[in-house]
C-alpha cells in the first residue's frame, strides 16, 4: 500500500492510484503527523496572537482578526467565495489526481487539517466521488484557489459531483453515501484551497501521456525512414557519444533498436544519396531535445508532488509561517517549456509526412499510383499543418505574464494553470499528428517489397493494417484518420 504523507509519490504511482491499480491509505505515522499539527493550530487559534489564515481574514483582509466563534463561518465563506471558475469542466481523472496530490501534501503534517477531513477526501478517491471542477479561473499563485474551491466545496455539501456524464448536486450524492457535510474548523479552508494541485495534476497527466508519445515519435520516425528508404548511419553511437545529451543518446539507441535487422535499410546502404533531410537525419537531436524537456518537467513535478504547498505552514504551536510555497512559478515555467518541446515533435512529424508525399526514391507522388483521378494522401497533411500551427499558437509562455490580483497583495502571479492546460492541449493535437504520419508511413512501406523491415516495424505495420487498409483508389479518409487516432490513444503500438 502507498502510504500518504510518508512514501515518495511519482507520476506512475499517482496514475496507478487514480486508476485503482495501487491501493493508497493512511499509516499510523501519517495519522500522528496530522493530529500533532492540528493540535498546533488549535493552540494558535485559541491565543490572542494574530496568525494569517487561522484567526485573520484572507488576502488584503489579513489585518482583520477573527473571533473563535466566527472561525468556521470564515473557512466556509472562503470556499464559497472562491468557487468562481468558468469554462468547461476538467477531465474527471484530473479531479481525482488533484485529490490524491492534496491528501499526500496534507498528510505531511504542516497544514493543520483535522484527520476527519483527510479521511473524507480519501473516501471520495476510493469511491470515485469526483467533483466537477471548471477549467478557467486560477492565476496559479496563492495556489490554484478557484479550481481547488470547486473541488472541495463538495465536502460542505455544495458544488457538484460527476455521475456518469451528468452533474449531480453534492448534497444528493453525500446523502446517498450516508455522509454528512463537514463543518470546517480553523485553517482548514485555507489548507484545502492553497496549493498547486491543479497545475500539478496537469503536469502529471501530461507527463504520463508524453512519455508514450516520445516513444511513439521514434516509432513514427523509424517507419517513415523505412518508407522513404533513408539512412540509419546518423544513429550510430560513435556520432552521439561526442555530443552526449541524455535525450539524444536515448533516441539514437532507440532508432538503432527500431531499425535492427531491417533488410529494407540494408538494401540501399551503397546508394548514390549522400544525406537525408533533417526530419529524418536529425531525429535524435530533435526528439532528444523533447526528451530532455520531459526529464526536466518530470524532476520538477516529482519534487512538487512530495512538497507542502499551502499557507501558512504550521511548524509548532507558536510558529506558523506565511510564505509563498503556493506560488506556481516553478511548475509554470517548465510546463511552458515542455509544451514547446511537444509542439516541436509535431512540427518534425508533419515534415516527414510531407516528405513521403513528394514522390521521391521510388515512392509515387501523394502515395498513390493513380494520381490525377485520385488525390491519394494529399489532404491529411493539410490537417497536420493546421494542427502544427495551432500548437505553435499555444506555445506563448503563460508563465511570462502576470496580472496583479487581491488588491495588489498578490502582485506577481504565475498563470501556471494556463501553462498546464495548454501543455495538455498540445499533446492532444500531437496524438492526431502522429496518427497521420503513421498512416502515411504504412502506405509508403507498401512500395518497398520484396524488402522486409525490422521485426518491431513489421509488427506496427500489421497493427495499422488491422484498422486501415492500403489506399488503392480514393475513399473517405476521415474514418481511416479516426481509426489511427484511436490506435494512438489506446497505446496500441509496440514502442519498445
Amino acid at each position: 500500500m502507498f502510504k500518504y504523507g510518508i512514501d515518495h509519490l511519482t507520476v506512475e504511482k499517482t496514475i496507478e492510484i487514480a486508476q485503482g491499480k495501487l491501493k493508497a491509505g493512511l499509516s499510523p505515522e501519517a495519522i500522528k503527523k496530522v493530529n500533532d499539527c492540528r493540535a498546533h493550530v488549535d493552540a494558535i487559534a485559541s491565543s490572542d496572537k494574530a496568525v494569517y489564515g487561522i484567526n485573520t481574514g484572507f488576502g488584503p483582509l489579513c489585518d482583520t482578526q477573527i473571533t473563535p466563534a466566527e472561525t468556521s463561518k470564515l473557512q466556509e465563506n472562503l470556499l464559497i467565495t472562491h468557487a468562481v471558475g468558468v469554462g468547461n469542466p476538467i477531465d474527471r481523472e484530473l479531479s481525482k489526481i488533484m485529490m490524491i496530490c492534496k491528501v499526500h501534501a496534507l498528510c505531511q503534517g504542516f497544514s493543520g487539517i483535522r484527520l476527519e477531513v483527510v479521511e473524507r477526501i480519501i473516501y471520495f478517491i476510493e469511491n470515485d466521488l469526483l467533483p466537477v471542477v471548471l477549467e478557467q479561473g486560477s492565476v496559479g499563485a496563492s495556489g490554484d484557489l478557484v479550481p481547488l474551491s470547486h473541488l472541495f466545496l463538495t465536502l460542505l455539501g455544495e458544488g457538484e459531483f460527476w455521475q456518469g456524464d451528468n452533474h449531480v448536486p453534492a448534497k444528493k450524492v453525500l446523502a446517498k453515501h450516508n455522509l454528512q457535510p463537514i463543518t470546517l474548523a480553523a485553517k482548514e479552508g485555507l489548507a484545502l484551497i492553497n496549493g498547486t494541485q491543479f497545475i500539478l495534476s496537469h503536469a502529471i497527466k501530461g507527463l504520463h501521456k508524453m512519455a508514450y508519445l516520445l516513444d511513439l515519435a521514434d516509432v513514427a520516425g523509424a517507419m517513415s525512414l523505412e518508407g522513404f528508404q533513408g539512412s540509419a548511419a546518423p544513429f550510430k553511437e560513435a556520432l552521439h557519444i561526442i555530443r552526449p545529451f541524455k535525450g539524444n543518446l536515448v533516441v539514437a539507441e532507440r532508432m538503432r533498436m527500431l531499425l535492427k535487422d531491417s533488410q529494407n535499410v540494408s538494401s540501399h546502404v551503397s546508394c548514390e544519396r549522400v544525406q537525408d533531410p533533417y526530419s529524418l537525419r536529425c531525429i535524435p537531436q530533435v526528439h532528444g531535445a523533447a526528451r530532455n524537456a520531459w526529464y526536466h518537467l518530470n524532476d520538477m513535478a516529482e519534487i512538487e508532488m512530495n512538497s507542502v504547498t499551502d499557507n501558512p505552514i504550521v511548524l509548532s504551536d507558536t510558529e506558523a509561517i506565511s510564505g509563498g510555497n503556493f506560488h506556481g512559478q516553478p511548475m509554470a515555467n517548465v510546463q511552458d517549456y515542455c509544451a514547446n518541446a511537444a509542439s516541436i515533435l509535431g512540427g518534425i512529424s508533419d515534415r516527414r509526412s510531407y516528405l513521403l508525399l513528394e514522390g521521391k526514391y521510388g515512392l509515387p507522388r501523394l502515395l498513390t499510383t493513380g494520381g490525377g483521378l485520385n488525390s491519394g494522401y494529399m489532404i491529411p497533411q493539410y490537417t497536420t499543418a493546421a494542427l502544427v500551427t495551432e500548437n505553435k499558437t499555444l506555445c506563448f509562455p503563460a508563465s511570462a505574464d502576470s496580472i496583479p490580483t487581491s488588491l495588489g497583495q498578490e502582485d506577481y502571479v504565475s498563470m501556471g494553470s494556463i501553462s498546464g492546460r495548454k501543455f495538455n492541449q498540445i499533446l492532444g493535437n500531437l496524438e492526431k499528428i502522429f496518427a497521420i504520419e503513421l498512416m502515411y508511413a504504412a502506405q509508403a512501406m507498401e512500395f518497398r517489397p520484396p524488402n522486409r523491415f525490422s521485426p518491431i516495424i513489421e509488427e506496427n505495420f500489421r497493427i495499422i493494417r488491422s484498422k486501415v487498409a492500403k489506399l488503392e483508389d480514393d475513399r473517405l479518409l476521415k474514418d481511416d484518420v479516426t481509426a489511427m487516432v484511436e490506435l494512438v490513444k489506446a497505446r496500441a503500438f509496440v514502442v519498445k
